[in-house]
């Protein structure tokens, strides 16, 4: 395994992450502030895990 399909493999799992975040229940569907912050925290590190990755091919 190289680094870079390491990377990929990360920047899945943490959109991953950043989707199950980001969804609502069916009883509360309002979205809190720290769950948009949780959400595109994980969302920017999956976008800079995935590029890492696609650099290092």
């Amino acid at each position: 395994m190289t680094s870079a399909l390491v990377l990929l493999l990360v920047g899945g799992f943490l959109l991953g992450g950043a989707w199950s975040v980001w969804r609502t229940d069916e009883d509360n569907p309002e979205r809190g502030g720290p769950q948009v912050a949780m959400a595109v925290v994980l969302l920017l590190a999956a976008l800079i895990a995935t590029a890492a990755g696609l650099l290092r091919f």
